[in-house]
C-alpha cells in the first residue's frame, strides 16, 4: 500500500503518455482551481449581478441522497452538475450548500450526521455524455459555509465515499477515474487521519475503477466493493470487461480479495458490467448487474409471415424472397418506418431488380451509428442474491428484466434492500422497479408523476415503505411504497444543452435540456409556488425527450425549429399545436447520415424560410425543412467503427455580412468555410491540435473576415481552454485563450453592440473579455462554478442569457458592458445613464396589512477606475439636494441598489420649494415626481447623469 500526503500544491503521478490529446494532469486541474480564486478577487466584472430565471419544475439529474435515518425530514440531494442541496422540511423547500466549492460536480456523497460532517466526492459517477470530472475530495464541518479539500486530485469521477460511523476520521472512497482515458489513480483509498493521508488499497488495472461501496449494516469491517471495467470514447463506449466484479474486505478496507470468481456463481468475463450492491446482513447482499453479454439468438422465423416486416428481416434477405414480399406489407413497413414518400413497393422493388439497392440496404436505411448501441441485444439487468457473505450467487429470477436497462446499464445500476425486510428489493433503471419476493417477480413502481432514469434509492430504516428517490426529474417521496409518490422540484438545477431567445415584448426564453424536453417561458417569470394556486406554471415545455437547439422563426415566434437527441427535429407551429418531423433523409443505397447527440441546426439570417442543419453534410432546406438538399460533400474524417455517433457537425454559422458565406465545425476537429452556400468548401483549421470537439464557430456581425472558433478536449480528458480568433476569414488563427483557467470551453458569444465584448462558457463558469479577447475576467456575482453551455445575447433589453447544465438559466444585465469603451475605461469614474421611472402612489403601500409593502429599487451602474469609498448624490430640479449615499466601490463596474427613500429633512427643504411629498404607508417619504441630477464624486473626480421619475 502506498501513502500519499496532500497539500493543495503537491500531486501524484505521471499520466501515460497518449496518441492523441493527452488528458490534464492533476497538478495543472488544481492550480487552474487556485487561478480562478485570484482571477475572482481581481475581477473588473465581479460585483456584476446574475438572476437565476429558473425554470425548476424539470429540474435535472440526481446522483445520491443523505438521509438523517432519525429525523427523515432532513436530507441532502447530490446533482450530478447542480452542486448539493439541504433540506429540514421534507423536501418543502432547499438551500444550496455547496456554492462556494470549486467545483459543483458531483459523484457521491456521506454526511456524519452526529458531527455534521459532509463528505463530498466530485465527479459524476454515470459515465455519460456529460458526466463532467470533478476535482478530488472535499469536507465541510460547518454546513457547507466553507469546504476544505481533501485530495484525490487525479480521481476525476468518485463512484462512492464512506464514513467510518464510530470513527469519522477514517473514510473510504471508491474512485471510478478516468471517463475518457486510462489512469493509475484509481481503485479503493482510505484515510484514517481526516483526509489529510490516503492510502491506496485496492488497485486492479488502470481502466477499471470502482463504481459501488457498501457496509454491513453496523459492521464497518466487513466491507464489499464493485469494480468496473470501461472504455468510453467519443465514438464508442464498451461498458464491460472482465476485470469488472466484486470484491470483500473482512478489515475496514485494508485489505481486498475478489469473490465474484468463475466458481462463485456470479458472472465473470468481458460481458461483466456496471454492478450495484444492497447488504441486508452478514449473510445477505443483493447484486443487480448490468450485463453486457449478448442474448440467445431467437429460432429464425418467418416473422413477416403474420407480424409485419421488421429492418432484421431484410439483413440476410436474398434477391428473389424480396420481390416475392406482398406488397401490402413492403408498403406497411415502408410507411410505418418513415421512408420518404417516393420509396413505396414497386418502387422499391424496381430498385432491387436493377441492382441499384440491395434488400440489405432497407436496414441500413434505418440505421446509424447508434444503432449498436441501442439495437444490440445484451441481456440486460440482472439480479442476485448471496446467503453465506458473498461466497456463492444465484440468480433471484427466470428470464430478463426487460425495458430496464435496455443496453445502456452503464447509467443506472442502483439496488436497495429494505431493512427490515430482506424480501422486498427496489432497483432503478429506466423505470424504478420493486419485487416483495427476494426477486423473483418484479412490479413498476414509476409513478405519473415520478421522472424516468434512477440514479438514487433511499428506504428508511424504520418505517417500511418510506422511500426517497432520486432521478433525471429530480426528488420524489413515497410512504406507501411506491404506490403514490409527492414530487419535489422547488430546485433551478436543470441541465440545458442550448438556450435561445425571442423578441417580443416581453421576450421569452427557450431551451433544451438533459432529459427534460425543451421549455418556453418569459424572461421576467417569477419563481415562486404561487403557480400551485393558479394552476398554471410561466414556463411551458414544447418538446420532449432530451432536448436540443432552438431556432425561433423572427417573423413569426409560433414557428419553431427544435427536436431531441442525434438530429430528430420538429418544425412546431405553437399558435396550432403542430409538429412536421423535418430530419433529413439519405438516399436508399447510400450510407445514413450521421447526427450528433446535439445536432447544430441554424435560420439563416437572411432569410427566415432557410434552414441548415448538421449531420456529416451540411444540410439546406429552401422551405422551413420540407425538403433538404446536401449542399457539401462529407466535412468530418470519415468517423470512426462504434456504437456511437462519430464524424459529425457540430456548429454551424452563416455570416450576417453575406448570404451562403458559412463556417461549419465537426467533433473530430475539422473547421470548413464557403463563400459560395456549398459550391466549394476550404479547411481553415490545419493550425489547429487535432482530434478536439469544434464546441462553437461564429461568424463576426462586426467584421465580415473576422470569425471565432473554441475547441473542446473534454471527450480526451483535456481540459485546455482552446479559444480562436481569425481576422482574416479562417486563414490565420490567434489564440485568444491564454490566460483561462484549465477548463473546457463550450461556447463563445460576440456582443451585438461591442465589437471588444466577448463571452466565453466553459465547464466551469462564465468569462468575460473587454479587450477582444487579449484578456479574460471570470464572472463571480451569483453564478457559481458550473458548467456553461450556452450564451444568447437579447439585442433590445440588453440582457445576456447563460444556459448551465445544472442550475438552469441566468439573465445578466450587459447594459453596461456593452456601452463600455476606451472613453468610459480612462475616467476615474463614470456613471452610466438611470433608465426613466414611472413614480407610483403604490411605493410603500400593500393589500393587505397582512402582506409586504411593495418597495420600489433602482440600481446605478457605475465604472470605478479604482476602490475606495464615493458619493453618490441625487439633486431635485428645484436644486434640494433629496438623498446621498456613501458606498464602496470596487474596481470595474459597480451595481448600486437605491430604494428610493427621502428623509424629512429633504421632504421638507422640497415642500418649501412647493413640491408635494407624502408619507407612505409604511412610513417612508419617496422621490417625488421629477427630474433630478444624479453625481458620483470621489477626491474631486465626478460624473453625472439626469434620473426622470415621471
Amino acid at each position: 500500500m502506498k501513502s500519499i500526503s496532500l497539500t493543495f500544491g503537491f500531486f501524484m503521478c505521471a499520466l501515460i503518455a497518449y496518441a492523441q490529446p493527452e488528458p490534464t494532469s492533476p497538478g495543472t486541474i488544481t492550480q487552474a482551481l487556485e487561478k480562478k480564486e485570484q482571477m475572482e478577487n481581481e475581477s473588473l466584472i465581479r460585483d456584476l449581478p446574475a438572476r437565476n430565471a429558473g425554470p425548476t419544475i424539470m429540474s435535472g439529474r440526481v446522483v445520491d441522497l443523505a438521509v438523517n435515518p432519525d429525523n427523515p425530514i432532513e436530507f441532502y440531494v447530490a446533482y450530478a452538475s447542480g452542486g448539493l442541496w439541504y433540506t429540514n422540511n421534507n423536501g418543502i423547500s432547499f438551500e444550496p450548500v455547496m456554492d462556494k466549492a470549486p467545483t459543483l460536480i458531483i459523484g457521491d456523497i456521506d454526511v456524519n450526521w452526529e458531527t455534521g460532517d459532509i463528505w463530498v466526492g466530485t465527479g459524476e459517477n454515470n459515465a455519460s455524455r456529460s458526466s463532467y470530472s470533478g476535482a478530488g475530495i472535499f469536507r465541510s464541518s460547518d454546513h457547507g459555509e466553507s469546504w476544505e479539500y481533501k485530495g484525490l486530485p487525479d480521481s476525476h469521477h468518485i463512484g462512492r465515499i464512506l464514513i467510518n460511523p464510530e470513527n469519522p476520521s477514517e473514510v473510504i472512497a471508491g474512485v471510478t477515474g478516468h471517463l475518457y482515458s486510462v489512469n493509475e489513480h484509481r481503485g479503493i483509498y482510505k484515510t484514517t487521519d481526516g483526509g489529510e493521508t490516503w492510502e491506496k488499497t485496492l488497485h486492479i488495472n488502470d481502466s477499471t475503477g470502482i463504481i459501488d461501496l457498501v457496509m454491513e449494516p453496523g459492521n464497518f469491517e466487513t466491507l464489499y466493493a464493485t469494480a468496473w471495467e470501461k472504455d468510453r470514447k467519443a465514438w464508442n463506449f464498451k461498458g464491460s470487461g472482465a476485470a469488472s466484479g466484486i470484491y470483500k474486505s473482512t478489515d475496514g478496507g485494508d485489505t481486498w480479495t475478489r469473490i465474484s470468481d468463475e466458481n462463485s456463481g456470479f458472472p465473470t468475463g468481458d460481458g461483466v458490467g456496471r454492478i450495484g450492491l444492497a447488504v441486508f446482513d452478514q449473510n445477505t447482499i443483493y447484486a443487480v448487474h448490468d450485463s453486457q453479454f449478448h442474448r440467445e439468438k431467437e429460432e429464425d422465423k418467418e416473422s413477416f409471415a403474420e407480424d409485419g416486416l421488421k429492418k432484421e428481416d431484410f439483413k440476410d434477405m436474398t434477391e428473389e424472397r424480396f420481390l416475392e414480399l406482398d406488397n401490402k406489407k413492403l408498403n406497411d413497413f415502408l410507411k410505418t418506418n418513415g421512408f420518404q414518400e417516393k420509396y413505396r413497393a414497386e418502387n422499391v422493388k424496381q430498385l432491387v431488380r436493377s441492382g441499384s439497392v440491395k434488400p440489405a440496404d432497407l436496414a441500413k436505411y434505418l440505421e446509424d451509428a447508434n444503432a449498436m448501441l441501442f439495437d444490440t441485444p445484451v441481456i440486460g439487468a440482472e439480479v442476485y442474491k448471496s446467503t453465506d457473505g458473498g461466497e456463492t450467487w444465484q440468480k433471484t429470477h427466470e428470464g430478463y428484466i426487460d425495458d430496464l436497462f435496455y443496453s445502456y446499464g452503464y447509467y443506472f445500476a442502483q439496488i436497495a434492500v429494505d431493512p427490515r425486510n430482506a424480501d422486498k428489493l427496489y432497483v432503478g433503471g429506466v423505470p424504478i422497479i420493486r419485487s416483495d419476493d427476494g426477486g423473483k417477480t418484479w412490479k413498476s413502481i414509476n409513478g405519473e408523476n415520478v421522472h424516468s432514469d434512477h440514479h438514487a434509492i433511499w428506504i428508511n430504516p424504520n418505517r417500511t415503505g418510506h422511500i426517497i428517490n432520486g432521478n433525471d426529474g429530480g426528488v420524489n417521496i413515497s410512504y406507501d411504497d411506491g404506490e403514490t409518490w409527492s414530487k419535489h422540484n422547488s430546485n433551478s438545477v436543470g441541465q440545458f444543452y442550448a438556450v435561445n431567445i425571442d423578441h417580443q415584448k416581453p421576450y421569452n426564453i427557450y431551451g433544451g435540456l438533459q432529459d427534460n424536453g425543451v421549455w418556453k417561458g418569459p424572461h421576467n417569470a417569477r419563481e415562486s409556488d404561487a403557480w400551485h394556486g393558479e394552476g398554471e406554471y410561466p414556463w411551458k415545455r414544447i418538446m420532449g425527450g432530451d432536448g436540443m437547439q432552438v431556432q425561433i422563426d423572427s417573423r413569426n415566434p409560433d414557428i419553431v425549429y427544435t427536436g431531441f437527441q442525434f438530429g430528430n427535429y420538429y418544425r412546431l407551429d405553437l399558435a396550432n399545436g403542430k409538429q412536421t418531423y423535418i430530419q433529413p433523409k439519405h438516399e436508399l443505397g447510400e450510407s445514413p447520415y450521421r447526427f450528433n447527440w446535439q445536432t447544430p441546426i441554424l435560420l439563416s439570417p437572411h432569410n427566415q424560410d432557410i434552414l441548415y442543419l448538421g449531420g456529416n453534410k451540411l444540410m439546406r432546406s429552401m422551405n422551413q425543412g420540407d425538403d433538404w438538399t446536401a449542399i457539401s460533400p462529407d466535412l468530418t474524417k470519415g468517423g470512426r467503427p462504434g456504437n456511437v455517433a462519430y464524424g459529425t457537425i457540430t456548429s454551424i454559422s452563416e455570416s450576417p455580412f453575406d448570404f451562403g458565406h458559412i463556417y461549419v465545425g465537426t467533433d473530430d476537429g475539422l473547421l470548413h468555410v464557403t463563400r459560395n452556400s456549398g459550391g466549394d468548401w476550404k479547411d481553415i483549421s490545419e493550425s489547429f491540435p487535432e482530434d478536439l470537439w469544434v464546441s462553437r464557430v461564429i461568424a463576426s456581425e462586426h467584421d465580415k473576415e473576422r470569425v471565432y472558433a473554441t475547441l473542446n478536449g473534454y471527450r480526451w480528458d483535456d481540459f485546455t481552454p482552446y479559444v480562436y480568433r481569425s481576422d482574416d476569414g479562417g486563414n490565420t488563427w490567434k489564440n485568444i485563450g491564454s490566460n483561462l483557467p484549465q477548463s473546457p470551453v463550450n461556447v463563445i458569444k460576440e456582443d451585438p453592440h461591442n465589437e471588444e465584448l466577448l463571452y466565453l462558457g466553459t465547464d466551469n463558469g462564465l468569462y468575460v473579455s473587454l479587450n477582444g479577447g487579449d484578456s479574460w475576467v471570470p464572472h463571480v456575482k451569483d453564478l457559481p462554478y458550473v458548467a456553461v453551455h450556452d450564451l444568447v445575447v437579447q439585442p433590445e433589453a440588453l440582457d445576456l442569457i447563460v444556459g448551465t447544465h445544472g442550475r438552469s438559466v441566468y439573465v445578466i444585465d450587459i447594459a453596461p458592458l456593452s456601452g463600455f469603451n476606451e472613453e468610459v475605461r480612462e475616467k476615474e469614474l463614470h456613471l452610466y445613464a438611470p433608465e426613466k421611472i414611472r413614480h407610483s402612489s403604490r411605493w410603500g403601500a400593500s393589500w393587505s396589512s397582512w402582506m409586504e409593502p411593495y418597495e420600489p429599487e433602482i440600481h446605478f451602474d457605475i465604472y470605478s477606475r479604482s476602490e475606495g469609498a464615493a458619493t453618490i448624490t441625487i439633486v431635485h430640479e428645484s436644486g434640494v439636494e433629496a438623498a446621498s449615499l456613501k458606498e464602496n466601490l470596487t474596481k470595474g463596474f459597480n451595481k448600486i441598489s437605491y430604494d428610493l427613500t427621502i428623509d424629512e429633512k429633504a421632504s421638507k427643504a422640497l415642500n418649501k420649494k412647493s413640491v408635494e411629498t407624502t408619507t407612505s404607508s409604511n412610513k417612508k417619504i419617496y422621490l417625488p415626481k421629477g427630474s433630478y441630477t444624479v453625481t458620483v464624486s470621489r477626491n474631486g473626480k465626478q460624473d453625472q447623469q439626469t434620473l426622470v421619475l415621471e
